[in-house]
C-alpha cells in the first residue's frame, strides 16, 4: 500500500512538471536569426543598456556621466562589420569614445554577433 502511494505521488508531480514544462517548440532554434537576436537581446540588456539606455537611444541610466554622450544605436548607420570591431575593441582603439569599453575579452565571439545582430532589428529606418 506505501508503495502504491509514493508511485502515485511520483506520477503525479511528473504530470503536472510536464504540463507546466515549456515544449522545445517554444523557443527559438539555436542556428537561426531569431535565436541570434533573442540572445543579443539578453546580452544587450545585461551589458550595454546602462549607458545605452533600454531603448538603444543613448540614454541610460549612466549616459549623463559621459561626455561624449554614449551613442544612439537606433541611429547607427555603420555596417554590422564595424559594430562587431568597436564591441570588441572599445571605443578607444577605433577612434571614438573612450568610455565604450572593449568587450572583447569579456564576452565570446557568438555574444558580440548576437548583440550586434539585436542592435541592428533597432535601427530607424529613413
Amino acid at each position: 500500500m506505501r508503495l502504491q502511494n509514493i508511485v502515485g505521488a511520483l506520477l503525479y508531480v511528473i504530470c503536472c512538471v510536464s504540463v507546466q514544462a515549456k515544449s522545445l517548440d517554444d523557443y527559438p532554434r539555436r542556428d537561426t536569426p531569431e535565436a541570434s537576436i533573442y540572445r543579443g537581446d539578453l546580452v544587450f540588456h545585461n551589458y550595454c543598456q546602462l549607458c545605452h539606455g533600454p531603448n538603444a537611444d543613448g540614454m541610460g541610466r549612466a549616459a549623463k556621466m559621459y561626455n561624449p554622450k554614449p551613442a544612439n544605436l537606433r541611429k547607427s548607420t555603420y555596417p554590422t562589420s564595424y559594430k562587431e570591431m568597436i564591441v570588441r575593441r572599445g571605443g578607444k582603439e577605433m577612434g571614438r569614445s573612450e568610455f565604450m569599453p572593449p568587450w572583447g575579452e569579456e564576452l565570446t565571439d557568438e555574444q558580440i554577433t548576437d548583440v550586434v545582430h539585436y542592435i541592428d532589428t533597432l535601427v530607424e529606418k529613413p
